[in-house]
């Protein structure tokens, strides 16, 4: 960052350094002493999972610069290595607290990995056994030759590499073979336990098939071995101008996603020099694509040793999120909307409450229509099969399904099929946009008029990640709010072109041009000598033109609290530029995923629940929806426990530095000023909402 006193200038955080901060921070939870240690082993887990994801989402143009030597964007050759360096240093730390910290902490518990060398002959025994009976039949060694070529290996699948001594059955040396094992193979199997023990035993798969290489190769000498895994470029590109179904265009794709460009490899830490470049050539890969791991090579895996044990001490106690406190079980929702509008603070409060709201629109005769977006819904979706009934009871519906929903484009396209082939209307959104926008809508009849009642929501319709995920739930029968909604429903399906909306704000159209004027009146207030405040929570900011804009009015005066869970590219606290912008980045039990942005210009207040990130993909490239809450203790209270509560967490929030660094807000108290009891904001909501048991 090169800033000098007199002409300060504003220069942006790296947006992928900023992602791999993020999972810096997550992974201080599998240190933390105070977190059950099975979760400790999961927050590992997450790391893993996340780091697959970047680099099948963000490494491919980086690569292809390193690989050309030429700048590709905002990318070159130094920034390909400096974030390799960066993610090497953070996989290291990630198997030193695995191997030193949490392996020796699970024994001690009676829960253990053993390695080949640490099992007595009844283990071993059994391990053969198993080996012979449940993994060789499902393994099929390729030798490699003129004939057989290296195998074409899929994206995140485990692999071993084998080098051999001495000649095959035809009189050939050839010394390379590849065994794939399975995906339908478990990772972790637990041993039986001996007589009287209370320990609990695991084997990995990698360990298992290592100790029996040699049996899949009759008549050869093992001389080297090692597991490895490739990460491929997972992006779909489908020119949606040019194919005519994009539904079988995206389906097509999918079968190839498995097989992308490869970006990273993964092997053992033992693996030699010579098998190492023999894959990183065959796979086209630089030196730095290349990560040796002290362990398993897939940590996200451990979820399957995680599950098997039975340890509820070692694991956050049950949370069940509480029904909401402006519902009564058992009233309509459309007598009780007919009296004001509902929040529901998941997973604080329940989403069960937002399937009820669909289940009676379903149910009730006087429902004619039932509008729904669908982004991600997870599997085996109640909401779909209500949907589905709806449609067998004569009702009208239209699902605004977005196939391009990364990494859920299988099963929202499983999902429109099953919808189509019962009578909905199944619509597709917009070419060239994601249809990020959460909205339900009913319509319905009432004393000889329709009237329409609606959910938003700044999340999934996903009961799964409802109950892991921080959202707010908003349940209407404004008028003026549903009068939009019916009007964005009817843009997606027809492309026609919107009218003047009432109340709600959508992207690519008027989003990003809205909160860019909201910023701008406060920075004008700020320099006519009036209060003027901002606090914003976000999941990311990364929009450079929104980003720029912030800063402006932070050296107008404006008072700015960024709440941004992970990427952000904005430096605070930095002379001159930004003295007036404080960020933080909350990460706890829950994942922050609430978008809440509030504004006080010369005492007049205005806040936005939104499904859209301040990024540019959000604001010019997605269908987003932003609408305000005008009630005024709806209002007060999402400031309380979405705002306040998180600017006054001191347990689970980070404080970003002006060079892109994060520290622990306890950390970055004034000395003297930390507190003896820290406050998490995730844990005060909990006991406020949940129960328990």
């Amino acid at each position: 960052m090169s800033l000098t006193p007199a002409h300060p200038r504003l220069t942006f955080l790296d947006r992928d350094h900023s992602i791999l901060a993020f999972n810096e921070r997550v992974m201080d939870w599998a240190r933390r002493p105070d977190v059950p240690l099975l979760e400790r082993l999961r927050y590992l887990s997450i790391v893993s999972s996340n780091l697959d994801e970047f680099f099948e989402v963000r490494m491919a143009p980086q690569l292809a610069a390193r690989k050309t030597h030429e700048q590709r964007g905002t990318y070159t050759q130094e920034s390909y290595e400096r974030v390799s360096a960066t993610v090497h240093a953070l996989v290291a730390q990630q198997y030193a607290i695995y191997n030193d910290e949490l392996l020796p902490l699970l024994e001690k518990k009676g829960i253990k990995l053993v390695a080949h060398g640490e099992r007595n002959p009844r283990q071993r025994r059994w391990v053969k056994e198993y080996f012979q009976r449940e993994v060789q039949p499902l393994l099929m060694p390729v030798g490699l030759d003129p004939a057989h070529p290296f195998p074409q290996v899929a994206n995140k699948s485990l692999n071993f590499i084998v080098r051999l001594k001495g000649k095959d059955a035809f009189g050939r040396e050839n010394e390379i073979a590849i065994v794939k094992v399975p995906r339908i193979l478990p990772r972790f199997v637990r041993m039986p336990q001996a007589k009287g023990s209370k320990q609990t035993h695991f084997v990995s798969i990698s360990s298992l098939i290592r100790s029996h290489l040699a049996d899949l190769f009759t008549g050869r000498q093992v001389t080297e071995f090692s597991q490895f895994r490739v990460t491929r470029h997972s992006d779909l590109a489908v020119d949606e101008e040019e194919v005519k179904n994009l539904r079988t265009a995206l389906r097509k794709g999918l079968q190839q996603r498995h097989y992308g460009e490869a970006l990273r490899l993964e092997v053992a830490a033992g693996c030699s020099e010579y098998l190492s470049n023999f894959l990183l050539a065959q796979f086209d890969l630089p030196p730095p694509a290349l990560y040796r791991a002290p362990g398993p090579v897939n940590l996200v895996r451990l979820n399957e040793l995680i599950d098997q044990v039975d340890a509820p001490a070692l694991r956050f106690e049950r949370y069940t999120g509480g029904w909401p406190v402006d519902l009564v079980p058992g009233q309509s929702f459309f007598e009780r909307l007919q009296q004001g509008d509902v929040l529901v603070h998941q997973p604080y409060e329940s989403f069960d409450a937002v399937l009820a709201f669909l289940r009676e629109a379903v149910e009730d005769p006087d429902v004619l229509a039932i509008k729904q977006t669908i982004y991600r819904t997870g599997a085996k979706s109640e909401l779909m099969d209500l949907l589905r009934e709806a449609v067998r009871r004569g009702k009208e519906v239209t699902a605004v399904v977005e196939l391009k929903a990364r990494f859920d484009e299988e099963a929202n396209i499983n999902y429109a099929e099953r919808l189509e082939s019962v009578g909905a209307q199944v619509v597709y959104g917009v070419v060239g946009l994601k249809t990020h926008a959460k909205m339900l809508l009913v319509t319905r009849r009432e004393k000889g008029r329709l009237r329409r009642y609606a959910h938003l929501s700044t999340g999934n319709y996903n009961p799964g990640t409802a109950r892991l995920y921080t959202d707010i739930s908003h349940l209407t029968a404004d008028e003026a709010l549903t009068a939009d909604m019916d009007q964005i429903f009817l843009h997606l399906a027809s492309q026609n072109r919107l009218p003047r909306l009432h109340k709600a704000l959508i992207a690519p159209f008027h989003l990003h041009k809205a909160m860019t004027e909201q910023v701008e009146a406060a920075a004008a207030a700020a320099r006519a000598g009036k209060e003027a405040r901002i606090v914003l929570k976000m999941n990311a900011l990364t929009d450079e033109p929104l980003a720029r804009c912030l800063a402006e009015a932070s050296q107008a005066g404006v008072q700015i609290d960024l709440i941004v869970r992970g990427a952000c590219i904005l430096p605070a606290g930095l002379p001159g530029v930004t003295d007036h912008v404080r960020v933080r980045s909350v990460i706890g039990r829950l994942l922050e995923h609430s978008r809440v942005f509030y504004f006080r210009i010369d005492g007049v207040e205005s806040l936005w629940l939104s499904s859209a990130d301040w990024m540019n993909r959000n604001m010019l490239r997605r269908v987003e929806l932003a609408w305000p809450v005008t009630d005024a203790a709806l209002r007060q209270r999402i400031i309380d426990e979405c705002l306040l509560a998180y600017l006054h967490d001191t347990k689970d929030a980070w404080l970003l530095q002006p060079d892109g660094h994060y520290l622990p807000a306890a950390a970055a108290a004034p000395a003297g000023k930390a507190r003896t009891v820290q406050h998490s904001a995730q844990n005060h909501l909990m006991a406020r909402y949940g129960s328990r048991g």
